[in-house]
């Protein structure tokens, strides 16, 4: 049962990597990577449930956390140009529509 779903996890692991690789846009390439990360959680704990042991769970929450900041870190960076940036107040009222 677990094999099987190793199986499928690698395959969709496949698919999230060729369109991280393919992707035509900047945000189809984080996604694809965001998608590849997840699958990557999830193969970690399936291999930790087959081997029995269960100290794989750990390490598949740090790799997600470690996943969730990271894919932040490059959204904030491909939106503002940086990462110690904020935005100003223009920049603010134009993302809301509010800019004359």
């Amino acid at each position: 049962m677990f094999a099987a779903c190793m199986v499928a996890i690698l395959m969709t692991m496949a698919l999230a990597l060729t369109r991280a690789i393919r992707g035509p846009d900047v945000f189809d390439v984080i996604l694809g990577v965001n998608m590849f990360g997840t699958k990557t959680v999830l193969f970690i704990a399936v291999i930790g449930f087959l081997t029995g042991r269960p100290e794989f769970l750990d390490l598949a929450l740090v790799y997600a956390l470690i996943n969730f900041i990271g894919v932040i870190a490059v959204l904030r960076f491909t939106k503002y140009g940086g990462l110690g940036s904020t935005p100003t107040e223009e920049e603010d009222a134009g993302e809301k529509g509010l800019a004359g």
